[in-house]
Order: structure tokens, then C-alpha cells, then sequence
């Protein structure tokens, strides 16, 4: 069994509980969180299980690091302490642990060399022989190798163009939502999201990734930003008031492009309100979240993939390729990994094997 630690218990880090619970080559060691006031819980609970696991949280990452976990699912947000979590990542590389994580977006597409923290990687990783691997950033699990899976029918891809499609008006997400995206906020405000090149920041490595598999030369990347303001003012549930005028709906693509067209496309849709943009695309009747991917080529593929819940159906999905990864990691040599690399594989299930015994 491989000695795994779950480091952040936000929607991630819950889901990462449940799915290094749940992987039959998989044992969880430890849950590491931020907050004082979550130390000594048991990871069950802390995992929405609605049982005992007999694990308990911790908020002290030395003593924890010094255990010497093979595996450590590295689930708190890199959005705005970037700084931080390659301190984090940095310390678990160095006691030799495979790192799996959505959280250092620059990394998505390892073998870019223009950012720096690429060198502080490798260090660490060549003080402790740890690995890292980071994939399905912000919860784009789409992104990643389902538009190569889906090219791979088809004859010839012309155009890959991926969506993510999200009504934020069931979140409980103050800060993300308000801040992080701008929504109810002033036109004149710049989230941070949307601020010149962070979304190529974020995102860009999936473009250049995808490229890169398809074996084309992008002249560059672009940014495209389209932004509404809300109507009439709204209250939600879980968020309270969002003001009319204030930023009701966000569209952003970074663009691949080749020849000078667009040919690798991820898009994303937000609103705060359904009824905002109606012109844009929309999650189908009843639903909070859908990804979309359509190849283009000789012949057309889409797929659709819905997310029931407001939060947490994406994380969900993500994780499982993260830990799915992680024993097939632990058989290889120390080193930076990216989606091409690590193959998809599933990670079996016990009690359906048990059933057919």
C-alpha cells in the first residue's frame, strides 16, 4: 500500500479524502489543513464519508512531512498564493513524496521553459527523488485528454475547442465568486482572474499541451474577454445580494492559434444569474455547470458532460485522474510529469471484483 497524505480539505481536498479512501493501492496516512480549528478531525468526517476512518487531521506539515508519506495529493488553492504553494510542494518533493496537484498552473505544461519556479522544482526534486505531476487545472478535467480522446476518432482535427459553462448562483464561494471573478463587482473592477495574461497564466499550458500532442507549431496564444452587467440586482442563497450593474456574466477564450486562426480554443462561460447573457451558452434546463468539448475535422464529435451538483461534480472528476495516477507515478523515476506522460488508467474497485468472484 502506498503512504498517501491529503494536504487541503476544500471541495478538492474532500473529494481527494474520498477517492485515496476508496483506491485499493492507496492508504490514507494523513490530512494536513490550514486552519488551527480543523486539526484533530477525523478525515471521514472531514470527507463527507459519514464514517470513521481513524485518521486525524493535522496542522503541523513538518511533523507530518517527517513521517515520510510516498504520496501527497496536494488539494489547497493556488490562486492567489502562488508563492506559498510551491513552498508547500517544494517541502514534500524533498522527503521523496510523489506530488500530484492541480495547483501551480505555469506547470501544466512542464517543458515551457519561461517560468522560472520550473528550476525550484527541479531542485527539490533532485534533493529528495520526488515526482510531481500536475494536471486538470481549476477542476478542467475536460481540458486535459478527453479533446485528444475524442480527435483520435475522427480522421483529421481541424478546430478542439473546449467549454466550460458555469452558473455560480448556487455557490458558497464568496471570494472566488465576488473577488477572484468579478461577479456583482463594478465593470471598472479587474478580477484577477481576468487580468491580462492570467488567463493565458492559467490556462495556456492546456493549449499548448493539446498542440503539442496534435503535433502543431502555435504562432501564439490570445486572449478574448466579453463581459455583462446584471439588469436588475439578485439575492442568493448561499452568496446574499448581487447589485444591478454589477458584473452579471464573464467570457474568456485563450486561443491557440495556428495559421492564423484559432484552432485550440478553451472558453469559459460564468454567470451569477441564469437569465444574464442569454445569448451565450447555457448548461442544459435544471443544471448549475456543464463541460462541452467539440473536435472539428473530417468529421464532427462533441461531448457533453454535466455537473448536478452547484460544486464539487468537477473536483470529483479531476481528482480521480490525479490519484488514479499516483501508483503508476511511484513505479517510475523521480521527475517533473505532465497529462501526456502519465497514461489514463482505471484505478479498479474492490467490491465490484469482490461481486464477480
Amino acid at each position: 500500500m502506498i503512504s498517501t497524505i491529503v494536504w487541503g480539505t476544500g471541495n478538492f481536498g474532500r473529494a481527494a479524502i474520498r477517492a485515496v479512501d476508496a483506491h485499493p493501492r492507496l492508504e490514507l496516512a494523513a490530512v494536513l489543513v490550514h486552519d488551527p480549528g480543523r486539526s484533530g478531525r477525523d478525515a471521514g468526517d472531514l470527507g463527507g464519508l459519514g464514517r470513521a476512518l481513524g485518521v486525524r487531521s493535522s496542522d503541523d506539515v513538518a511533523a507530518v512531512l517527517a513521517t515520510g508519506p510516498r504520496a501527497v495529493v496536494y488539494a489547497a488553492s493556488g490562486d492567489i498564493r502562488s508563492a506559498e504553494v510551491v513552498a508547500d510542494i517544494c517541502a514534500a518533493l524533498r522527503v521523496g513524496a510523489i506530488v500530484v496537484t492541480p495547483s501551480i498552473y505555469p506547470l501544466y505544461d512542464h517543458r515551457d521553459d519561461r517560468h522560472e519556479l520550473r528550476e525550484e522544482i527541479r531542485a527539490a526534486i533532485a534533493d529528495g527523488a520526488g515526482s510531481l505531476f500536475v494536471t486538470c487545472v481549476d477542476a478542467d478535467w475536460t481540458n486535459e485528454m478527453v479533446p485528444l480522446l475524442l480527435g483520435g476518432l475522427g480522421a483529421g482535427v481541424d478546430r478542439i475547442h473546449c467549454q466550460e459553462i458555469v452558473d455560480y448562483s448556487g455557490f458558497d464561494q464568496p471570494d472566488s465568486v465576488r473577488y477572484l471573478a468579478g461577479m456583482g463587482e463594478p465593470l471598472d473592477y479587474l478580477a484577477p482572474m481576468i487580468a491580462p495574461r492570467m488567463p493565458t497564466t492559467v490556462w495556456g499550458g492546456q493549449v499548448r499541451l493539446m498542440a503539442r500532442a496534435l503535433g502543431v507549431e502555435l504562432d501564439e496564444i490570445r486572449e478574448t474577454l466579453e463581459r455583462r452587467p446584471l439588469e436588475a440586482s439578485i439575492e442568493t442563497d448561499a452568496m446574499g445580494k448581487f447589485d444591478a450593474g454589477g458584473q452579471g456574466a464573464l467570457r474568456l477564450q485563450v486561443q491557440g492559434i495556428v495559421g492564423g486562426e484559432p484552432r485550440i480554443v478553451i472558453e469559459h462561460v460564468n454567470r451569477i444569474d441564469p437569465t444574464c447573457a442569454p445569448d451565450w451558452p447555457s448548461p442544459p434546463d435544471g443544471q448549475s455547470a456543464a463541460q462541452r468539448v467539440i473536435v472539428e475535422g473530417e468529421a464532427q464529435i462533441a461531448m457533453i458532460a454535466v455537473s448536478a451538483a452547484p460544486a464539487g461534480g468537477d473536483e470529483a472528476m479531476s481528482v480521480g485522474r490525479l490519484v488514479g495516477a499516483i501508483d503508476w507515478l511511484a513505479g517510475q523515476a523521480p521527475g517533473l510529469y505532465d497529462a501526456l506522460d502519465v497514461p489514463l488508467r482505471p484505478t479498479g474497485a474492490p467490491e465490484l471484483a469482490d461481486a464477480s468472484a
